[in-house]
């Protein structure tokens, strides 16, 4: 034996007796486990996309129309019945106290106030008349492209728990999120910029933090990379500038020539194989990604449109116009964040619904209908699926006498899609007359979930992941895709 602690044979000493130790309970633990198939599945798994030497293009289960998506997050929580929800009945009963047969509302502990009508007026927009408040008068003009869902309903009435229920389909942390599916499940089109970009605001991210964009317990290949709208996308892209192209290109190489040797002798490191592929991909980042965000390419009547350069839309002006750029160059999902840190920095409406929505839907109401518009005009939008909402709804009641703000809802609020191969200028589901609750054609967030995919090419059921003895999927063991919202 050699002072270095290394068998003639390569092996630590560790290793070798690991090795005797398990290799004796694995000859009967592998009989077991062959005789029901559990190899089999495995393999079957490990097949079905999991490599991560590479997330190129990969075949959808069916044809579909949609092949990218963004995903508009409202942080927060907007109000379904102060903008796509109109409720007439809250004007009749406003400043009356509940029903009796709603007193068993989970309040969160914040005060029980009275009904309160919407803070906006409503008005029809389009051929179809879709009823839209005045907090997006320009996304109203759209009014024919959107499928408003007002029926949604969650598991949680915690900010943290249900944006990532929203985004990963489970309360709690660890697993991945609907962007790592989708690209997990189609690959991405483009080899030089990542297939899962989230843009933050920048007055923070969501509450619960990276576990929105992880890719739980995939490889971390398909979780979502952070992009940065201004400057260099991605924090310590670039190398030192005393490097080299071709000197930064050997390191790599030798990198992954040693790491290649580390793999072939113990196979399975699928963590270090994404490692792998990120230092890869960031190399390959360093060229395509800074012309991504590259805004001066565009021309002064889009910046216009999108609000670049004005307040308050300057923000989220750029990250919808970053998102189309993305999207046109092969980039599978992008989700963007409008509302950051906490309370009234969010849609969290507690204090004042019209000070907080008045504020937040100026900042995107201008981008999104530019987004949709400039989508259309270059032929995209039946390709690109646009998804918008929150993690939950608000209450139909304030929080105490003379308080103009509401309480969170998870029993009804409303979500919309457009593009990507959606029915248009319909409305699907309803909540009751006070916006309260789902009623109608309700639709769980798995439904949600199940749909997307499906406009994405992609059946939910299918798309599974092989962990610790279980194929795993996006919905579990729920969700149905809407078929009526369909075009």
């Amino acid at each position: 034996m050699k002072r270095s602690g290394l068998f003639p044979c390569g092996r630590t000493r560790r290793e070798f007796v690991w090795d005797m130790g398990a290799g004796f309970a694995g000859v009967a633990l592998t009989s077991l486990l062959s005789g029901e198939g559990f190899f089999s599945r495995q393999a079957s798994a490990a097949d079905s996309g999991s490599s991560t030497s590479s997330i190129g293009s990969v075949a959808p289960h069916f044809a579909s129309q949609a092949k990218a998506c963004i995903f508009l997050m409202m942080n927060g929580a907007p109000s379904q019945i102060d903008t796509f929800d109109y409720k007439p009945q809250l004007e009749r009963y406003a400043g009356q106290p509940l029903p009796e047969g709603m007193s068993y509302i989970n309040s969160g502990g914040r005060k029980v106030g009275y009904l309160t009508p919407a803070w906006r007026k409503f008005s029809p927009g389009g051929e179809s008349g879709l009823l839209i408040s005045d907090y997006f008068p320009q996304v109203r003009k759209h009014a024919d492209k959107l499928c408003v869902i007002n029926s949604c309903h969650t598991d949680s009435h915690a900010h943290g728990s249900a944006l990532v229920a929203m985004n990963t389909g489970k309360t709690f942390i660890g697993r991945p999120s609907l962007g790592s599916w989708c690209v997990y499940g189609l690959g991405t089109e483009n080899q030089s910029l990542p297939g899962y970009v989230v843009m933050l605001d920048k007055r923070g991210g969501p509450i619960s933090g990276q576990p929105n964009w992880s890719s739980g317990f995939m490889p971390s290949t398909f979780s979502g990379t952070l992009f940065r709208p201004v400057g260099d996308p991605i924090l310590d892209l670039r190398g030192p500038e005393h490097v080299s192209v071709d000197a930064q290109r050997a390191q790599l190489d030798l990198l992954a020539q040693l790491n290649e040797q580390h793999m072939t002798e113990r196979p399975g490191g699928h963590e270090l194989a994404a490692r792998v592929e990120s230092y890869e991909l960031a190399y390959r980042m360093q060229s395509e990604a800074p012309e991504a965000v590259d805004l001066s390419q565009e021309s002064q009547q889009t910046m216009a449109k999108y609000g670049v350069g004005q307040v308050p839309t300057d923000e989220f002006g750029r990250n919808c116009l970053v998102a189309r750029r993305l999207v046109e160059r092969g980039v599978r999902f992008v989700q963007l964040y409008s509302g950051g840190g906490h309370l009234e920095e969010t849609w969290d409406a507690h204090e004042s619904i019209e000070k907080n929505h008045g504020q937040h839907g100026a900042e995107v109401d201008q981008p999104i209908a530019a987004l949709l518009e400039d989508l259309e005009q270059r032929g995209m939008l039946e390709e690109t699926l646009v998804v918008w909402g929150g993690e939950f709804g608000r209450m139909p009641f304030s929080e105490g006498k003379d308080a103009p703000g509401r309480n969170h809802n998870p029993y009804g609020f409303t979500m919309w899609l457009a593009g990507g191969g959606v029915h248009g200028g319909m409305q699907y589901g309803s909540t009751d007359e006070f916006g309260f609750q789902a009623i109608e054609n309700k639709v769980h967030l798995h439904d949600i979930h199940a749909t997307i995919l499906h406009l994405m090419g992609l059946d939910h059921e299918q798309l599974t992941y092989f962990h610790q003895g279980r194929q795993e999927s996006l919905t579990d063991v729920g969700g149905r895709v809407i078929h009526d919202v369909l075009a």
